[in-house]
C-alpha cells in the first residue's frame, strides 16, 4: 500500500510541474508582478478604460496560478505524509484523503490548462436570438438569458446587459449580456449554436407538445489595446427608433444603432441606451468581438482541413437538447453529456456541459453525465 501512494504521490507532482511548464507560470507570474507595478502608480484609475482590462487580466493570471502554487506546495507535503503513515497508521486516513484531493485537483487543474485560445481569458458576449416555435422560442429564447446569468452569479462573474428586445406576448425576440470572469470566454465559447427545447407548451391552450428553437452567439470581449482589422468602408451603419420599453425620449429619437459588416455578413445592433453616441460605440465594441470569433474560427477550420479533421465550431448546428416531455433531461448532442436534472441546468448548473465541450474540443474523452 505505501509503494502505490508513493507512486500515486509522484505522479500528481509530476503532473503539476509539467502543467506549470507547459503554461509557462514564470512569464505569467512575470506579468502579475508588471500589472501590479502599474497598479501602484498613484495616477492608475485616472484612465477607467485602459485600467479595468489590466485588473482582468490579473484576476485571470492569479486564478490560473494560486491554485497550482497550492497544488505544488500540497504535492510536497504529500510525500512527507505518506512516509509518516508508513511509521504511524494515524496519518493513513489523512494521507489517503489527500491524495484524492490532489488527484481530483490535478484533474481540474488539466481542465483549465485546455483554456489555452488567444481570447480564452477574455469577458464573453452572449447574444441570444429566438428561432422557429413561436412564443414559445421567445419564452426559451428568455429562459437560457436566464441560465447564463444564473451560472455567471454561481461563478461571481459580472453581468452586464447590453442589449434587449422583449417579445410582446412573452420572453424576448433576442438579448445580449456580456460576463465577465477569469476564462469566461473560454469556458463559454463552446455554447455557439442552436439550443432545442421540447416541452407541453403553457401558451397553447390544447396542452399540445411544442419544439422551440434558440440560437446562441458567444464572441469575446476584446480589449482596445488589442487591433482587429476592420475597414470602415465595409461597415454600413443603420440607426432607427429604438423599440420596447426604455420612455418616450427612446422611441422618439433615432438613438439605436446597427452595423453591418459587408465581406462577412456579421450583423451587430445596440438600443439599449438613450444616447446613440453610447448605442454606436458598444454595437463597436460588439463587431470587434464577432470578428475576433469570426478569425478564431477560420484558423479552426483550416487547421481541421490540415489534419483531416471536422472542424468542432458549433454556429448555425443544434447542439443541445433540453426536455420537458415526455422526460426531463438535457442532453448535449456533440459530446452526449447530459443530465437528468432539467431545472438545476435552467437555473446555472451548466458547468458539467462546459467542461464536457472542453474535453470534446480538445479530442479527450467525455464522460456521459448523469442519467
Amino acid at each position: 500500500m505505501e509503494k502505490e501512494w508513493l507512486d500515486r504521490a509522484e505522479a500528481i507532482r509530476t503532473a503539476i510541474v509539467q502543467l506549470r511548464d507547459s503554461l509557462d507560470c514564470p512569464s505569467k507570474q512575470q506579468r502579475v508582478t508588471e500589472i501590479d507595478q502599474a497598479m501602484a502608480a498613484p495616477t492608475f484609475w485616472d484612465d477607467q478604460e485602459t485600467a479595468q482590462p489590466l485588473v482582468q487580466e490579473r484576476s485571470n493570471l492569479v486564478a490560473l496560478l494560486k491554485p497550482l502554487d497550492e497544488a505544488l506546495a500540497g504535492s510536497e507535503d504529500l510525500t512527507a505524509m505518506v512516509e509518516m503513515a508508513a511509521e504511524d497508521e494515524a496519518f493513513a486516513t489523512e494521507a489517503q484523503g489527500e491524495i484524492v484531493r490532489l488527484e481530483k485537483v490535478v484533474e481540474e487543474l488539466k481542465l483549465q490548462a485546455l483554456l489555452s485560445g488567444p481570447h480564452d481569458s477574455a469577458g464573453a458576449i452572449i447574444t441570444i436570438n429566438a428561432r422557429d416555435g413561436g412564443t414559445d422560442a421567445n419564452d426559451w429564447a428568455e429562459m437560457l438569458l436566464r441560465m447564463y446569468l444564473q451560472w455567471g452569479q454561481k461563478n461571481d462573474y459580472k453581468a452586464e446587459l447590453i442589449d434587449r428586445q422583449d417579445n410582446e406576448e412573452a420572453g424576448i425576440n433576442n438579448a445580449t449580456i456580456a460576463l465577465r470572469g477569469p476564462m469566461a470566454y473560454g469556458y463559454l465559447r463552446g455554447e455557439t449554436g442552436i439550443h432545442r427545447l421540447v416541452r407541453i407548451s403553457p401558451f397553447n391552450s390544447e396542452g399540445k407538445r411544442q419544439t422551440s428553437f434558440a440560437a446562441v452567439d458567444v464572441s469575446p470581449e476584446i480589449s482596445d489595446s488589442v487591433e482587429i482589422e476592420i475597414d470602415e468602408s465595409d461597415v454600413r451603419t443603420d440607426t432607427y427608433r429604438a423599440s420596447g420599453a426604455g420612455g418616450q425620449h427612446v422611441n422618439k429619437t433615432d438613438s439605436a444603432v446597427r452595423l453591418t459588416h459587408a465581406p462577412t455578413g456579421i450583423v451587430v445592433q445596440c438600443q439599449n441606451e438613450r444616447s446613440q453616441h453610447k448605442n454606436r460605440a458598444t454595437a463597436w465594441k460588439m463587431l470587434r468581438a464577432q470578428m475576433a470569433r469570426h478569425e478564431e474560427e477560420k484558423r479552426e477550420q483550416e487547421d481541421a482541413a490540415k489534419y483531416q479533421q471536422q472542424a468542432k465550431t458549433g454556429f448555425g448546428s443544434q447542439i443541445r437538447n433540453y426536455f420537458l416531455h415526455p422526460d426531463q433531461r438535457v442532453k448535449d448532442a456533440r459530446t452526449k453529456f447530459q443530465m437528468g436534472n432539467f431545472q438545476a441546468v435552467l437555473d446555472g448548473d451548466i458547468q458539467g456541459f462546459l467542461d464536457s465541450t472542453l474535453r470534446w474540443r480538445a479530442g479527450q474523452p467525455v464522460e456521459e453525465g448523469d442519467d
